[in-house]
């Protein structure tokens, strides 16, 4: 049977709608410059989330170099900082999620594994992505033309929040590989990962190993990603402010799916990462994404976003094809194409009886 949620989808989302207007001038900061430039100096890359901040010298860090010329910065924790922002700055993402969280959970279907109406799924996977576009599936040319990254970018982050969304949407944009480590309600790994490492269970979360960079807040995430990675691309228009009006709405229409962490999930993480080739606004990889974060299962993800030079170029010389979702699980030297048939293999093999 189908989530009683869907017959709630849009009085939710007018609730929302008036919840999200009320806090329109909380959200005003996730406004940025539209141009993506090189930083001219060291003080361009001094984060506005209180709970870091740059080393007090605010001087690169001497035995590292940059991606690309950039300079390294060291980022230290400021305790007092997090115990003085939970007191007195709450943020709008955790207010709104704190609300929805509980109904979505409610009127979501619980089981994973159960048989769903395919035809229900495809419309609103689809009406999800249109709700989004056109962000999360064009890849910036100059961008995907930029190295992929040496060192491992790591983003703890769930599926069915809005703001990890919008960094994901840029991940595709700049044609970035990263790894993922989904982080559910009821997570039994990676959440405490994030709070040993920021002091906070708060997401998104990114560690970047190439710059010794780590921070939360969404806005500033997409903000670091493009000064660092676009390779003089363009921010995309209105991609900020999209969020207040549609970043919402494929949580709601997808019931909360990708944000609680399976009960029957298996209790070892795997010993290597899967990979999963994938675009963010691409409506069967998010099927693919919930299930990986209801799982809380770590992957690799390779970008292959439209007109990206990465991602779509390996496609082609495993399947012969720039579809996707497409998942390799190294664990098992196991590949599978098609969203239903990913989720099959993954229920089955990592999923307790």
């Amino acid at each position: 049977r189908q989530p009683m949620a869907s017959s709630l989808t849009f009085p939710l989302l007018f609730t929302m709608a008036a919840i999200a207007a009320a806090d329109m001038k909380s959200l005003s900061s996730l406004h940025c410059n539209s141009r993506s430039t090189r930083p001219a100096s060291s003080s361009a890359f001094l984060p506005s989330c209180p709970m870091q901040r740059l080393h007090p010298s605010h001087s690169p860090c001497p035995r590292r170099a940059g991606v690309y010329g950039y300079p390294s910065y060291r980022l230290v924790s400021r305790r007092a900082n997090r115990l003085e922002m939970s007191e007195t700055k709450t943020s709008t993402s955790s207010s709104i999620l704190s609300i929805f969280c509980p109904l979505l959970k409610l009127f979501s279907n619980s089981d994973p594994t159960a048989p769903r109406n395919k035809g229900m799924e495809t419309a609103l996977t689809g009406f999800s992505s249109m709700a989004r576009l056109p962000w999360g599936s064009q890849v910036s040319p100059l961008a995907a033309s930029r190295p992929q990254p040496p060192l491992p970018i790591k983003i703890y982050e769930f599926e069915a929040c809005p703001f990890c969304r919008l960094v994901r949407e840029v991940i595709t944009f700049l044609d970035l590989e990263v790894e993922v480590y989904p982080c559910p309600k009821g997570s039994q790994f990676h959440r405490a990962i994030v709070e040993e490492k920021g002091g906070r269970q708060m997401f998104p979360f990114l560690v970047d190993e190439n710059t010794g960079v780590s921070m939360y807040e969404s806005s500033e995430i997409v903000r670091y990603l493009l000064r660092t990675y676009a390779n003089g691309a363009e921010t995309p228009p209105f991609l900020f402010q999209s969020v207040l009006l549609s970043g919402w709405v494929p949580t709601l229409l997808r019931a909360g799916r990708g944000m609680m962490r399976f009960d029957r999930a298996v209790e070892e993480q795997p010993r290597k990462l899967l990979e999963l080739y994938s675009y963010e606004n691409n409506q069967f990889c998010r099927l693919v994404r919930e299930a990986l974060c209801e799982l809380e299962l770590p992957y690799k993800l390779i970008s292959a976003g439209k007109g990206s030079q990465n991602g779509r170029e390996k496609l082609q010389g495993i399947q012969g094809s720039t579809r996707c979702p497409y998942l390799v699980d190294p664990n098992t030297d196991k590949q599978v194409s098609d969203s239903a048939e990913i989720m099959k293999y993954l229920f089955e093999n990592y999923v307790r009886a």
